[in-house]
């Protein structure tokens, strides 16, 4: 029988383990992304670390965005899912880490994530969270249902997105720009400055918004 064949993604990322220490940080990093889709939790703890001790610095990237796109082959919004849902699971959630390893596998990340939204981003009741919470942990409902839930009760409370969300939308958006116009030599270098200054101001915006009040 032959082998499935291997993703573009998979091939890249198995040429830059061959050149790297098995034991090192940056190849066990690499080797938990080729199991992404059935230890997501495992990936998400390894990013959080690479993001919070900078690390992507030394493996010579110049933003966790880059390192996530080029070496590890997913995007910055699926990485801050990971990292923020491990998180999630983390302070909220800690029995469900121990379930790792088990035959009966973990609620999808972003289903943990639209519970984090719930709890920390939204104006959910007590009730409405623990019905959701329900649908994720206890029931495995599939993404699609948890997500159709969430959205209901979102509606429900005649939300549109939250202002956390539209901040960290524009700053995605903001730090897309700059990895383009750094390739354009047409753009000049007060314009690259505008760009710049724009993304430390979302940075602090959504700082700001994420903040406990005083």
């Amino acid at each position: 029988m032959s082998e499935t064949p291997k993703s573009k993604a998979e091939m890249v990322i198995e040429r830059i383990m061959g050149d790297l220490d098995p034991g090192s940080d940056r190849y066990q990093v690499l080797a938990t992304a080729k199991q992404f889709k059935s230890s997501w939790v495992e990936l998400g703890s390894k990013l959080q670390q690479v993001q919070q001790g900078g690390l992507f610095r030394d493996w010579g990237y110049d933003s966790f965005e880059d390192y996530c796109s080029r070496e590890i082959r997913i995007k910055r919004p699926t990485a801050e899912k990971l990292t923020l849902a491990y998180r999630y699971m983390e302070k909220e959630e800690p029995e469900l880490l121990a379930r790792q390893g088990e035959l009966k596998p973990l609620p999808d990340y972003r289903s943990v994530d639209l519970l984090r939204q719930a709890r920390q981003e939204k104006d959910f009741s007590d009730e409405e969270y623990a019905e959701l919470r329900k649908a994720v942990v206890e029931d495995d409902r599939s993404h699609p249902t948890v997500l159709k839930r969430f959205k209901e009760v979102s509606a429900a409370h005649g939300e549109g997105p939250g202002a956390v969300v539209l901040l960290k939308s524009g700053l995605n958006a903001a730090r897309r720009l700059e990895g383009v116009i750094d390739q354009l030599d047409q753009v000049s270098t007060e314009q690259r400055r505008t760009v710049s200054d724009l993304i430390r101001q979302l940075e602090r915006e959504v700082e700001a918004a994420q903040s406990p009040p005083v």
